[in-house]
């Protein structure tokens, strides 16, 4: 299944929109209940963390099959939910299944975070499980997100902590790697652990219009499948791209590597790495009173 290239982006969005938009979208939204479950500690402290009342109205940016969305959107039962993503699949997905849910009060857009023209101060609290990571230009993606907060508005993030922290990563990368030496991402670019740096996030997520900006570590297990087979077929749907060049001896290495290594982390409840993510939480920045100085 090929992009849409539809929807209109920023320009430094354009490969992702190609990805999430085509097959890894697709993927991602066949998928959704391996996704969810995989994410499901990172979930729950989430939504906790955005303490969402009865009358919110609530963004969720990058939403995926819309979990978080729905979720949301049962607890502003008075209030709505608004999901949006590159994936039209998914977009789709969410959509399938808030109506399976009977949920009335969310919707789901496909949009490009980073330029979508929110009405100012449309929403109580902004959402993002681990798409945030994914933004061409974070200052841009989140001074958008803040516009689109009322003032003292609340902004709540999941993000991956660093590689040294992530085992899931290093273990799957590290196998399909097949010997290879796979070259480190450049500081602060897009991916995994864009914002890993508790610094940086709070250099970012000020500079664009926030406040109070507070970080919470969490570790788990992150699931993978139910058993070293369920979760070979799983990661390897998701992670072929890895494998795709290699010639078949090296691609024959690296799937064996692969099992290797899901089978020495099948457990009892499944297949299971060591993980680590950020619960971040910030406010936005109340304006100044027309003609006073910032």
């Amino acid at each position: 299944m090929g992009p849409t290239n539809a929807l209109h982006v920023d320009a430094s969005n354009v490969e992702q929109l190609q990805a999430w938009d085509g097959d890894e979208g697709a993927y991602w939204a066949a998928h959704a209940d391996y996704f969810d479950r995989s994410a499901s500690p990172y979930h729950e402290k989430l939504m906790t963390a955005a303490a969402i009342a009865t009358t919110d109205r609530v963004l969720d940016v990058g939403c995926g099959a819309g979990q978080t969305t729905r979720d949301a959107a049962r607890a502003a039962a008075a209030g709505s939910a608004l999901g949006i993503d590159l994936s039209s699949q998914m977009i789709d997905e969410a959509r399938r299944r808030a109506v399976a849910e009977g949920l009335s009060n969310v919707f789901f857009e496909q949009a490009d975070a980073q330029i979508y023209q929110f009405a100012a101060g449309a929403f109580d609290v902004a959402l993002s499980r681990s798409a945030a990571i994914f933004f061409g230009d974070q200052a841009a993606a989140f001074a958008n997100i803040a516009r689109a907060l009322r003032p003292r508005g609340r902004l709540v993030l999941t993000t991956w902590q660093s590689l040294a922290d992530n085992e899931w990563v290093r273990e799957i990368m590290g196998a399909l790697a097949a010997g290879r030496q796979l070259p480190s991402p450049p500081p602060n670019s897009r991916g995994p652990f864009a914002l890993s740096d508790p610094d940086r996030i709070r250099d970012v997520l000020t500079g664009a219009g926030f406040t109070d900006v507070n970080l919470e570590g969490t570790t788990a297990g992150m699931w993978f499948g139910d058993d070293a087979a369920d979760a070979y077929e799983f990661v390897l749907g998701l992670m072929s791209w890895m494998v795709r060049d290699l010639d078949d001896a090296a691609r024959q290495r690296a799937l064996g590597e692969l099992r290797s290594t899901l089978a020495a982390h099948d457990t009892a409840d499944g297949v299971v790495y060591e993980s680590a993510a950020w619960t971040i939480q910030a406010t936005r920045k109340r304006p100044p009173p027309e003609g006073n100085d910032p």
